[in-house]
């Protein structure tokens, strides 16, 4: 291999671990996010079920609604931290939920 072949490749390779470490940065709606809708929801499906509330999603310029659910604790006394929609500029980017130990 050429000396120049070599040296983009390892460019490229550095480039596409950088983009990998760093992340893309959460894409902005410019569009403020509806009021999250009142869910009703019955007993648990079985023990130690956690209910995740729903939430709104942007997609193709229509915000949908994605339905709660109940879901496993993944360890004990752990505890669901629901996603948010917030400010940012002049948009709104999404904040994923997550489990937090408690």
């Amino acid at each position: 291999m050429s000396r120049r072949l070599i040296i983009l490749f390892l460019l490229v390779v550095i480039s596409g671990m950088a983009i990998l470490l760093w992340g893309c940065p959460p894409p902005v709606v410019l569009v403020r996010p509806p009021e999250p809708r009142v869910e009703v929801y019955g007993d648990p499906s079985y023990p130690d079920a956690v209910w995740r509330p729903g939430h709104w999603e942007y997609r193709r310029g229509d915000w949908v609604w994605v339905p709660g659910h109940w879901t496993k604790r993944p360890r004990p006394h752990a505890v669901w931290v629901p996603g948010h929609w917030e400010p940012r500029g002049r948009g709104w980017v999404w904040v994923p939920g997550h489990w937090d130990n408690r």
